[in-house]
């Protein structure tokens, strides 16, 4: 039995922890922040709540696969997790259309797509998805279920996305998602694709043909949604922990990793107490710890949080009941970063039924245009949300210096999933270091951020620290 330091009580450190809990590593998280789930809170007022994080959970086997790992209990006894149909609605208004998409049907999205942009728009719709699909296929493994080893790297620099023949695409470079959408679907149909991306923190422009896995992703395993928000499903991956006898120590925060014979042996924490370990897990942006305490390859991720988009979000308490048609999930597409409307049919989020809870975001990169302002971002919302304005009771703004606060990410920074293409600059540091004994998971490390991404690397350094340098990846 080994003692793991794990620094950090976000989604994926805890997802680490309770798989080394299982194989009988003694366990213990250090946290600065006085509670755990990192990104993944909760914001409450007036009988009102709202996730503070990610609304909606992308590849839920991710979680899935951990509960079954870990304990008896699957993860639907654990929380009550249902797939949102319709899956989302896009609004774009230099277009004039407003089109909602269902869940989990290829035809039913084609046909939604030809009433609002006409005839053969679903059909090239989701040819781009089958190609978006030829790419998941051929980079799913490497990308997100094998540890990156050397020259994987390079290996994953290549856009893995087949650009249509005489689409003027195949060129000396491979093309941006910006230029697919343009050149194969066109006018607001590309929006739509863009819009889904760029909803991620990830440039169109500047992303490959690849980032189309994402909205294929959404659009073959469903967006999810637990009952209680996003903070209940923090809850049961904590309380798997705890069941596995994970301790968990707050309002402790990591000065250094303690490396005195060239290998991880414990941590310095902020307080001047050593913690004696055999093995680190560092769960949090390692950029935050000194340079000299974990090595950091610079050209994998921006120093410091710079060039990583960051979230703006409202908290919007409204009178009146959700109307029974509302859609979960609406993105508002503008000249900036699509703004995303949430609207969560669940009676803990409201203080009774003659009230709705919505919370609005925009994921932005620096320098981007769009809503910079609560104001600016409330009236886009208004483009989602009929009578907004006179249903409005109050709002709350979480900005990225909220976000830095409560989380300790720099600049609110909100590290987006990997993405295989644009010569291996959109992948993250691998999960081992050069220090023999320190490990990265969390969204700061491969395969990347969000719920289902960071869930993969528990499943990632727990395989590495427990079969060792030999370990594949799961089958």
């Amino acid at each position: 039995m080994a003692r793991i330091a794990v620094i950090g009580a976000g989604m994926g450190a805890m997802a680490t922890a309770a798989r080394l809990a299982v194989a009988g590593h003694q366990v213990t998280v250090y946290e600065r922040a006085a509670t755990y789930g990192g990104a993944v809170g909760r914001y409450e007022r007036d009988g009102f709540a709202f996730d503070t994080g990610p609304g909606l959970l992308h590849l839920p086997a991710v979680y899935r696969d951990l509960f079954v790992k870990t304990g008896k209990r699957p993860l639907e006894t654990c929380v009550d997790m249902v797939q949102a149909d319709p899956a989302v609605r896009h609004v774009l208004p230099r277009h004039d259309v407003d089109v909602t998409l269902p869940g989990a049907s290829h035809g039913g999205v084609a046909a939604a797509l030809d009433q609002a942009f006409g005839q053969g728009a679903g059909e090239r719709w989701n040819a781009v998805l089958g190609r978006a699909r030829d790419a998941w296929d051929a980079t799913r493994r490497p990308l997100l279920e094998e540890p990156l080893r050397d020259g994987a790297r390079q290996t994953l620099g290549g856009d893995p996305y087949p650009a249509l023949r005489r689409s003027g695409l195949l060129r000396r470079r491979p093309p941006t998602l910006a230029e697919v959408a343009d050149r194969e679907l066109g006018g607001g149909l590309g929006e739509l694709l863009t819009g889904l991306v760029g909803a991620y923190g990830i440039d169109p422009a500047r992303a490959p043909g690849s980032a189309a896995v994402l909205p294929y992703m959404e659009q073959t395993f469903g967006s999810w949604y637990v009952r209680g928000g996003m903070r209940a499903l923090a809850t049961a991956v904590h309380e798997r922990c705890r069941e596995r006898k994970v301790e968990f120590v707050f309002g402790a925060e990591v000065r250094e990793v303690l490396a005195p014979q060239g290998r991880a042996a414990g941590l310095l924490l902020a307080d001047g107490t050593e913690v004696a370990a055999d093995s680190v897990v560092c769960g949090i942006d390692p950029r935050l710890l000194p340079a000299a305490s974990l090595p950091w390859p610079p050209e994998a991720v921006p120093a410091r949080g710079e060039g990583l988009p960051s979230r703006l979000t409202l908290f919007l308490a409204l009178r009146g009941a959700r109307p029974a048609h509302a859609v979960h999930r609406t993105l508002v597409h503008s000249s900036g970063p699509v703004v995303t409307v949430l609207r969560p049919d669940d009676p803990t989020t409201r203080p009774d039924a003659d009230h709705e809870a919505v919370t609005v975001s925009a994921v932005r990169g620096p320098g981007s245009s769009g809503p910079q302002e609560p104001e600016e971002l409330l009236e886009l919302a208004g483009k989602a949300v009929p009578g907004l304005r006179e249903r409005l009771l109050w709002h709350e703004a979480r900005t990225p210096a909220d976000v830095e606060a409560a989380t300790g990410a720099v600049g609110g920074a909100v590290p987006p999933p990997a993405l295989a293409g644009a010569g291996g600059r959109l992948l993250y540091p691998a999960n081992t270091t050069a220090v023999p004994g320190l490990y990265l998971a969390g969204g700061w490390a491969h395969p990347g951020g969000g719920l289902a991404h960071a869930g993969m690397t528990g499943a990632l350094v727990a395989g590495l620290i427990v079969e060792g340098a030999e370990f594949r990846g799961s089958r």
